[in-house]
């Protein structure tokens, strides 16, 4: 749940004066997780607001706390996906990002098959897309380029 980072430290003359620290993954991640739960909710709200109703083709409609524990669930989930390749990837940060992007394509696929209307398909890509410009690179941050 933590990558190496090279810190200067002071150390004896002559010596090398780098250090690896371990910095969390997790908590940055958790604290990215959070910031983008409350940005897709208010930007869910602010969309609600101006029309678009995030009802599918039967009429259920997506409640605003939805966004949040959404967000929250599936941001907690690549900061997991992170501190695991942080400690088994030989590149963690490459991986993880290559990762991310692919799901958050797929993130897409229900936007897009559950019948939403175009408004409110194209609100959901976007606020995933928002929700993983905030996540992703809060974590790749944290990872070392190789192991």
């Amino acid at each position: 749940m933590s990558t190496n980072v090279q810190v200067p430290t002071s150390k004896t003359p002559g010596a090398s004066n780098l250090t690896v620290e371990r910095q969390p993954v997790w908590k940055h991640g958790v604290a990215a997780a959070v910031v983008a739960s409350v940005a897709t909710t208010v930007l869910a709200a602010v969309a609600s607001a101006a029309g678009i109703s995030f009802a599918d083709s039967t009429g259920a409609s997506i409640p605003i706390a939805g966004f949040a524990q959404l967000t929250l669930v599936f941001s907690l989930v690549g900061v997991g996906i992170a501190a695991v390749m942080a400690r088994k990837v030989r590149r963690p940060r490459r991986t993880f990002v290559r990762t991310a992007i692919a799901l958050t394509a797929l993130s897409f696929v229900p936007d897009l098959t559950f019948g939403f209307d175009a408004g409110s398909a194209a609100t959901l890509i976007t606020l995933h897309t928002i929700a993983a410009a905030i996540v992703v690179p809060a974590l790749a941050g944290r990872l070392a380029r190789t192991r």
